[in-house]
């Protein structure tokens, strides 16, 4: 029988993407936030109804980081995964939900847009649960590794419907003034 690799050449594959691509996971989703910038000192937000599911803030930053972590991990699980029949179109799916996981926070917090929000986080729900399913055709702990990562993206999505119901008009709310009075 002939392999392609050795199992510590595997290992050390595996190593090199994930020493690589966790690190700019979370690099990347941490100046996603920072664009969008801080739910606790942004007034626009501030001003919103909150629906009775949104959870302490504290949590945001703390799943959001466990998630990037176990994201990048997986994606490290399948670029290294050479030979693999689904690897290329596994990458390409993941780099697709990945941007929409990217713009969502910076349309929702910084351009005030629930609604296209919305659309871009059920554009996310579609294709990450495409992205687990090729995952699992690769590398199935990696698509173990996402399926956290989809818990919390229904749930948000979910929240964010929540909030667009809860504040139909929360474009025309000041972006800059809290106290600043607005007419519909």
């Amino acid at each position: 029988m002939n392999r392609l690799a050795s199992p510590a050449q595997l290992r050390a594959s595996l190593l090199r993407w994930s020493l690589f691509l966790v690190p700019l996971t979370m690099l990347l989703g941490y100046l996603s936030g920072q664009v969008a910038g801080s739910a606790a000192d942004n007034p626009w937000f501030t001003q919103l109804a909150k629906p009775d599911i949104y959870p302490p803030p504290i949590v945001f930053p703390i799943v959001w980081t466990a998630l990037y972590f176990m994201m990048g991990l997986a994606f490290a699980m399948v670029c290294a995964a050479w030979g693999a029949r689904w690897r290329v179109l596994a990458i390409i799916a993941f780099l697709i939900q990945f941007v929409l996981n990217l713009a969502w926070s910076p349309i929702f917090f910084a351009q005030h847009d629930i609604g296209l929000a919305l659309a871009v986080i059920l554009a996310l729900d579609i294709t990450l649960l495409g992205t687990v399913f090729l995952f699992w055709k690769v590398r199935v702990a990696a698509a173990v590794l996402l399926l956290p990562y989809l818990a919390w993206v229904l749930f948000a999505s979910v929240l964010n419907w929540q909030f667009l119901q809860a504040n139909p008009y929360a474009e025309n709310l000041p972006a800059d003034n809290p106290v600043q009075e607005f007419v519909l």
